[in-house]
């Protein structure tokens, strides 16, 4: 045992795989223990907020220290938040159709760009062929353009309880800036927040504990049905192997995941948690696990070792489990590693189409795209609700498929160097 585990530490591939799904675990147990949020708890008034340490303003202008730093790129920042790429060249389309001459018209210059439109915009101009959504986009941009080059501090004012008259208690300058460590309420968001204002990231973990956990499930019950059904046949052959062998070619003709759409449909949305889904996914993804243990029992059962244990009178359980088993056992890992991976995906195609486990309970990787895809994000550019979760999909079924490839390198004779 030891030297076979010496010889499967030794390949490399096999080491990197098993790194790689080693991270995957740590974080997914480590992660809950440092931030431990519900993952489905609702933390924002709003859809997909963009990645990013968030600020209580409230806070942090009632902030007892403040800090005035004289920053070059402090106005340009502020102007570059307000005044995007696509909004300078909408106003430089705008100023032409008017009557200006484009070769007067700067969009790079901020300055000279808004004294332009300043002196000329006006919502009432009417523009030929301009459609009234492209002028209600004009009158908001106009809107928001509202003081943009003004130099002055933002006035604070508080009512009077007794005169119900505002009154100003204090002036922000734009040069004023709080440190965000002495600020009460402050919240990182490294993946922002998804169509339902929860934090990705924290859900992203959950997801993949739970997605990880009915790969497992899925796996062993798969494996377990596939090795006994093909120990069975292929050692005891006869009417036995022909009924296993009758049912297995069966379920090779019917599509494995079309089963699998119709078992999930008919199961009810109320009644899908996980482990109902891992459970249905275990018993449909045996027959090419029986299929290959029964090839491989059948060139073992008349190897010598096999009919001595036959002449010393030892029992059929006795010799699968004591001079078939061992021999494959190697192989029943890799049929175990790769039906995990196999689990976690068919689990996300269930889930993308509507056929995972309840939504309300609990996220798994699939769930997370079946909302991104709901809500759009895809197309809304919101990377942050779906991309990720490819990502980890693709990391943990790499990680363990490169375990299996390393695996068989160590045990296959044909692939040694």
């Amino acid at each position: 045992m030891e030297h076979t585990l010496r010889q499967v530490f030794r390949s490399g591939k096999f080491v990197a795989g098993f790194s790689i799904f080693v991270a995957v675990l740590l974080i997914v147990f480590l992660y809950p223990l440092i931030v431990p949020h519900p993952p489905l708890e609702i933390i924002s008034q709003g859809t997909f907020f963009p990645p990013g340490i968030y600020v209580d303003v409230y806070d942090s202008i009632g902030s007892t220290t403040h800090y005035t730093l004289n920053l070059d790129d402090a106005v340009a920042k502020r102007i570059a938040s307000k005044l995007k790429e696509e909004d300078r060249l909408a106003m430089k389309e705008w100023l032409v159709a008017a009557g200006l001459s484009e070769s007067e018209i700067d969009a790079a210059d901020t300055q000279s760009l808004m004294d332009q439109w300043v002196n000329n915009y006006d919502p009432k101009t009417n523009i030929p062929g301009m459609t009234n959504a492209r002028r209600n986009y004009y009158i908001r941009l106009n809107t928001s353009l509202d003081g943009i080059l003004s130099t002055e501090g933002a006035i604070i004012a508080a009512r009077n309880p007794d005169t119900g008259v505002l009154e100003e208690k204090r002036i922000i300058p734009q040069s004023e800036y709080v440190n965000v460590s002495e600020v009460a309420n402050v919240r990182v968001l490294p993946l922002g927040t998804d169509n339902f204002g929860r934090d990705v990231l924290t859900e992203l973990v959950k997801a993949t504990t739970v997605s990880l956990q009915i790969g497992f499930v899925a796996g062993s019950i798969a494996t377990l049905i596939g090795l006994a059904l093909g120990l069975l046949a292929g050692y005891v052959g006869g009417l036995i192997d022909d009924a296993i062998m009758f049912f297995t070619n069966l379920f090779t003709v019917i599509p494995s995941f079309v089963l699998l759409i119709l078992i999930s449909f008919s199961i009810g949305q109320e009644r899908r948690g996980a482990v109902t889904i891992a459970v249905v996914i275990g018993f449909t993804s045996w027959v090419w696990t029986a299929r290959a243990v029964r090839s491989q029992v059948i060139s073992l059962r008349n190897r010598d070792h096999v009919n001595l244990s036959k002449l010393s009178g030892h029992s059929i359980f006795h010799i699968i489990l004591a001079d078939i088993l061992p021999y494959i056992a190697s192989y029943v890992v890799m049929a175990l590693i790769l039906q995990i991976s196999a689990g976690i995906l068919t689990e996300a195609g269930l889930a993308i189409l509507g056929l995972g486990p309840k939504t309300t309970l609990v996220p798994t990787l699939g769930l997370m795209m079946n909302w991104a895809m709901i809500y759009q994000a895809q197309i809304l550019g919101k990377w942050w609700a779906y991309f990720p979760v490819i990502i980890t999909i693709a990391l943990i079924a790499f990680s363990l498929n490169l375990m299996n490839t390393g695996l068989d390198q160590v045990f296959n004779p044909t692939l040694r160097d």
